[in-house]
């Protein structure tokens, strides 16, 4: 991968005030026996300059000199002149800042013209395998709101990771068995009978699921096989409905999955762990390492000897397994057998104390628990006018995902359930998600977009068109806001960076508004077409860079980039 225009730019200042450094402890000016670690980034405060160093704070003690003295003795031993440094100045207690000029940013648009749709990609995770599993939703009824939000969350930040140099895999975990499948059988039996012998037949089961699909799958399980499983024994009956109505409800999650513009890599089944032993094997690891003890007949783990408040049962009293000792057995499967370095888990924020209990299982099987990383999602309430929706206008049931899609696009989801941090509660505004204005943030972007493929358009009517980057005298593009568009533009690959280390897609959206500003800007102070033949190439290769990136953060969102709107 190609080094970014910021890694390029960081490694050259590291190499001035290297020298700095040392022309300053060969005049005498400063004592010390080597240059500390010291680090250079971009100050929270714009207006302090594009890059600072903390090098004078971290050599205060050794050179026994106050910082901001060091900061002064660093810079007068700077050779400025001729780069693209425009300024240099000391702030606070020793800080060193640096504004750059245009003459370094205009390698962004070289890159952007050479790497097109790979720009912004970058190699930090040299190929190590990570899996994110997300919305894992029961597969015993239709998704809802905090699955909409979850695969919105999840399948981006597998984007991000997969653009940052990391060997990802999507994977959406299947509950087939335990109690889950256990009440939706006796749902699906209840419904069975009641269907062919009358709603007295047999009373439905008081933790059932109550949901309309429940009674479709029954009839149309019906119309399949009419009543002969009213004979059949109980065990059978239960087994053949499940059978039936569970694959029906699995396609039905990949089918609303794959028109929500999500493609899982591993469809994993909890039933697998069951069959191929594996649950059972981690129950005895865990005994055998001295992790579990028995109680009333139950096998329980030694969760508190981890910190834990409470221990936690793996094995019921009726020899079943539980959903957790499962659970341990599948992040096994994920950390062990699979040999993914990093598994990340996008669960609801009331999975809270099942975390905690199942890192310190996987500490107690040997495991590295950081290995496993879990985000927390906080729910999403739909609003409109003000007011909160409960309910589906179609159904009077809950709102699905489905009925999401209704009411909005695949790509104000998309977008809208990416512009908070998982762990911050969020509101969608389903009137906004629809408004054809500034003031909605996926319209705002996909309009740049829009606009600059009509302004490439209309002015390739009139054979001028953008030539390339190489070809182009790039210094022309001095002005603020040529400048401040190419900052934006060399941001993009840091903004993954960024994005990858906290495990936070929300950057991308915060990341492609600001573009998407950046350019409007651009465009109402610099005409494009302009009678300086070379100004006009100059601003054709930024716009069209521009459009670029626009088009390359909307593509690892999974939101369209249209040329017209």
């Amino acid at each position: 991968m190609t080094v970014t225009v910021y890694e390029l730019t960081k490694k050259t200042l590291r190499d001035w005030i290297d020298a700095a450094l040392n022309t300053a402890k060969e005049k005498g000016e400063l004592n010390f026996t080597q240059i500390p670690e010291y680090v250079i980034e971009e100050p929270r405060e714009k207006e302090f300059g594009d890059f600072a160093t903390n090098a004078a704070m971290l050599m205060a003690k050794e050179a026994k000199m106050a910082p901001r003295k060091i900061a002064e003795t660093i810079t007068a031993n700077l050779k400025t002149e001729g780069t693209f440094i425009s300024e240099v100045s000391v702030a606070g207690a020793g800080f060193i800042n640096f504004k750059l000029d245009g003459s370094q940013l205009v390698k962004v648009l070289e890159m952007i013209d050479e790497q097109k749709e790979n720009y912004g990609r970058i190699d930090m995770g040299k190929g190590e395998k990570i899996m994110v599993e997300f919305v894992s939703a029961n597969p015993t009824g239709p998704m809802h709101m905090g699955n909409a939000r979850g695969g919105a969350l999840g399948d981006c930040l597998a984007s991000v990771l997969d653009w940052a140099g990391y060997d990802v895999c999507r994977e959406f975990y299947i509950n087939d068995a335990g109690n889950q499948i256990e009440k939706f059988a006796n749902s699906l039996e209840a419904r069975y009978i009641q269907a062919l012998k009358g709603e007295d037949a047999i009373e439905f089961p008081e933790d059932g699921y109550q949901g309309e699909d429940i009674r479709v799958h029954a009839k149309n399980f019906i119309e399949i096989n009419g009543d002969k499983y009213l004979e059949a024994s109980q065990e059978e009956r239960k087994a053949a409905l499940v059978d039936y109505a569970l694959a029906l409800n699995i396609a039905a999650l990949k089918t609303d999955l794959e028109k929500y513009r999500i493609f899982y890599d591993v469809w994993f089944h909890d039933s697998d762990l069951h069959s191929n032993g594996k649950a059972r094997e981690v129950v005895k690891e865990l005994t055998d390492r001295g992790h579990t003890y028995e109680k009333e007949g139950a096998i329980w783990f030694r969760a508190t000897d981890f910190g834990e408040e409470k221990d936690e049962v793996l094995v019921r009293a009726n020899g079943f397994l539980t959903y957790f000792a499962v659970d341990v057995a599948y992040h096994r499967n994920k950390l062990v057998d699979r040999e993914f370095k990093t598994a990340i888990n996008i669960w609801g924020a009331d999975h809270h104390g099942h975390v905690a209990r199942l890192k310190a299982a996987l500490a107690a099987l040997g495991l590295d628990s950081d290995r496993l990383e879990v985000i927390l999602m906080q729910l999403v309430r739909l609003v409109r006018g003000g007011e909160v929706v409960r309910m589906s206008k179609r159904t009077g049931k809950s709102i699905t995902l489905n009925d999401l899609l209704e009411e909005t696009s695949i790509d104000a989801a998309r977008f809208f359930f990416n512009m908070r941090q998982a762990n911050s509660h969020f509101d969608f505004d389903l009137e906004l998600a629809v408004e054809q204005s500034n003031e909605n943030p996926v319209f705002y972007v996909q309009y740049a977009h829009a606009r600059i493929c009509s302004i490439l358009r209309l002015l390739a009517q009139e054979n001028v068109n953008v030539k390339p980057a190489k070809d182009v005298n790039l210094k022309l593009l001095n002005c603020e806001q040529e400048i401040d568009l190419m900052k934006l533009l060399a941001r993009f690959p840091e903004e993954i960076r960024a994005a990858a280390i906290s495990r936070e897609p929300s950057r991308m959206t915060r990341y492609v508004m600001e573009l998407a500003a950046g350019f409007h800007t651009f465009y109402g102070a610099c005409r494009v077409k302009t009678d300086d033949q070379a100004l006009m190439d100059a601003r054709l290769v930024l716009v069209n860079a521009t459009k670029t990136v626009i088009k390359n953060a909307l593509t690892l969102l999974s939101i369209e980039a249209p040329e017209q709107m």
